[in-house]
């Protein structure tokens, strides 16, 4: 039996749905849901949403610097929750956008991906700009463990753009070169805003799937990404944070909905 990421990925896509949610204590969230902003706050939001989300949603993406702000106890917090989270049979995406030379990158692998870690998740985010190969020990880490990485492309942020467009396509080169061979999916995925207006590279060749943060309150729809990723439609992964956790009494609503919407446009024939 095929344990890998992408395997594993493809297999609750299929079953649940193309549809991630994240979690992100932020202290206005904290606010907005009646919460102290402290460690027990940050438990009990964190909780709350992987009781409404994990089983219907195919990843999660917990947020690592809301837990970290608050040192040891958050970080005590995020592995409960990483537990919890897999437990209910959601694929965990830990935000790190971690990024640095081969002997930092080992280490950063060794605590996010190694099946031996508390923080271990299934994949974490990745910065490429000290260089594509940088990545190289972590992606090897990655697939040692069965886990996968998403890297950075074209963010979602409107100030990304000056910067990645001109490496954006480097990127994706050395993702589909990691990637090549693997069935269904690579373990190297990327990250592209559900934002953007147009898709300027091509992902024709990535093999690998697609991580778009942005739905909701950031303005971009089921409908806006099933048209901007049209080509890699049964590769992508479009993230939704705040526009499903801004009514804690509506979580699982919400996300079924979004996760509804998701399925709808994406299994729909693209308009030609």
């Amino acid at each position: 039996m095929d344990d890998s990421f992408g395997a594993r990925l493809r297999a609750r896509m299929d079953e649940r749905g193309p549809l991630c949610v994240g979690i992100d204590p932020s202290p206005a969230l904290l606010q907005s849901w009646e919460l102290d902003d402290s460690p027990a706050g940050l438990e009990r939001f964190s909780r709350s949403v992987v009781d409404a989300v994990a089983d219907v949603a195919a990843a999660v993406k917990p947020q690592s610097a809301f837990f970290e702000r608050w040192g040891s106890r958050g970080i005590a917090v995020l592995e409960r929750t990483i537990a919890d989270l897999r437990d209910a049979g959601a694929l965990v995406i830990l935000d790190v956008k971690r990024g640095d030379i081969d002997s930092t990158m080992a280490a950063y692998a060794e605590a996010y991906l190694d099946r031996g870690s508390p923080l271990a998740a299934d994949a974490v985010t990745l910065s490429p700009y000290l260089g594509f190969g940088s990545l190289e020990g972590a992606i090897a880490s990655a697939v040692a463990n069965d886990a996968g990485v998403f890297v950075l492309a074209r963010t979602s942020n409107p100030e990304a753009a000056p910067l990645q467009r001109p490496v954006a396509g480097q990127v994706l080169a050395g993702a589909a070169a990691a990637n090549a061979g693997h069935s269904p999916f690579g373990p190297v995925g990327v990250v592209m805003g559900a934002t953007l207006p147009v898709l300027e590279e091509s992902l024709d060749d990535l093999n690998g799937p697609v991580l778009a943060p942005g739905l909701g309150v950031q303005g971009a729809s089921p409908a806006d990404v099933a048209r901007v990723f049209a080509s890699v439609r049964h590769a992508l992964l479009p993230s939704v944070s705040r526009a499903v956790l801004a009514d804690p009494g509506r979580l699982r609503e919400r996300t079924l909905a979004y996760r509804e919407e998701c399925v709808a446009h994406l299994t729909a024939a693209p308009v030609v």
